[in-house]
């Protein structure tokens, strides 16, 4: 740990015994118990609504969350020497959810399921909501076309611009599918009762925020919070766990029947997870990825991740038609 990052420690309260560093942050060993020091990739004015939202739970009786630590001034946010923010958190000893086992991916869900019930409280804090998919998905829409006139307008086209340009109309397709699968939806009237029921999601509820414990699972980095239709957590975690398994229709249905026994998933809800699944997210962001990058040199590595999206649309129209009842 650097001199101004320790300095930094000396603004809390606590005895530190030793530190390690970790994924972008350190781990801090003190007579208080572990904690976690990490950059605040929060503003401001959302710091007291993520230590609400803490309190909210614990207060529920969910206390496995990382919830923030105030300084010795009272502030939630610490500055070093050279400006940089940061923020301390309690933590857990504990590892990763482990993708790779159906159970420990059921616990995952149902964890979820719990957290749900609990995240729709009213907070005087600030609080966003999530836009509406009609939008995000015009925008998504948009930003296809405009790679694609890109690449058609370049005199000389590599690998992945050619692959792109030969797979656009067909996943172009499943894009505009799902905008018509979602005008024809009662999605409105969904994401209209999530916000005015102040519907919390975690905003990143992936493996990488499920800590298995000995005493049971913990829950961290609810920084990207807000209101939102809360399935969203539940669409972003399978979709992850599908990719790793192959869109394995039995695993999604194991998944699926974990959450909802917790947490029943209405019809609506259920038709929600349908429109997600079938935009073809992961093209959307590869190409935006491509479109940022520098066009001068695509490496061998993006044609692979282009490829297998590919691949995975596929199997995943297999998945939406055997749990969903859709074909594109």
């Amino acid at each position: 740990m650097q001199e101004y990052e320790l300095k930094i420690l000396e603004q809390y309260d606590i005895n530190v015994r030793g530190t390690r560093k970790t994924r972008g942050a350190f781990f801090c060993d003190t007579e208080q118990g572990l904690f976690l020091l990490k950059e605040a990739g929060i503003s401001e004015k959302r710091v007291p609504a993520l230590y609400r939202l803490g309190e909210v739970l614990k207060e529920a009786g969910y206390t496995a969350v990382d919830q923030i630590l105030p300084n010795a001034e009272g502030n939630y946010i610490s500055v070093s020497e050279d400006g940089g923010r940061y923020i301390l958190k309690h933590w857990f000893g504990g590892r990763e959810c482990d993708i790779r086992r159906n159970r420990e991916l059921s616990l995952g869900v149902k964890n979820l399921a719990r957290l749900h019930l609990l995240m729709a409280a009213p907070m005087e804090e600030y609080v966003f909501a999530e836009p509406h998919l009609k939008e995000t998905y015009e925008s998504h829409n948009r930003e296809l076309r405009k790679v694609r006139k890109f690449i058609r307008s370049r005199a000389t086209k590599g690998e992945f611009e050619l692959q792109f340009l030969k797979e656009f109309d067909g996943l172009y397709e499943w894009a505009q599918a799902a905008v018509r699968t979602l005008d024809g939806s009662g999605y409105d009237g969904l994401y209209a009762d999530s916000i005015a029921g102040n519907c919390l999601v975690h905003g990143e509820y992936n493996y990488h925020n499920i800590l298995m414990t000995s005493e049971g699972i913990a829950t961290t980095n609810f920084e990207k919070f807000r209101k939102n239709v809360q399935v969203e957590d539940l669409y972003y975690f399978l979709r992850k766990a599908m990719e790793k398994h192959g869109w394995n229709v039995h695993l999604c249905d194991c998944m699926l029947n974990a959450y909802s026994a917790i947490r029943p998933i209405s019809e609506r809800e259920m038709e929600y997870l349908k429109i997600r699944f079938v935009y073809p997210e992961k093209i959307w962001k590869i190409a935006g990825s491509y479109y940022r990058s520098n066009k001068a040199w695509i490496s061998v590595k993006n044609v692979e991740k282009f490829q297998t999206a590919v691949t995975q649309t596929e199997e995943k129209g297999r998945l939406l038609e055997d749990v969903f009842a859709f074909r594109i």
